[in-house]
């Protein structure tokens, strides 16, 4: 009884710790060695895109990619 009580309150201490990490891709942050580029062109990718359910999801593949 006393583990599995330490094992949840250990699992759920976890996950809203982990809830406080900095952002992966920050807005201001040059994305790529072609961002400047795409930036003074009015090119540069969306940071983020809807997705087919409506939900807001950031659009990792098309800022990290390079432009054709």
């Amino acid at each position: 009884m006393k583990r599995a009580t330490l094992v949840i309150l250990t699992g759920a201490a976890g996950l809203l710790l982990g809830g406080c990490e900095k952002a992966v891709l920050t807005p201001d942050e040059p994305r790529s060695q072609y961002d400047r580029f795409d930036a003074v062109r009015d090119r540069r990718a969306p940071s983020y895109v809807m997705d087919e359910f409506g939900k807001r999801r950031p659009n990792i593949r098309a800022r990290l990619q390079p432009p054709e």
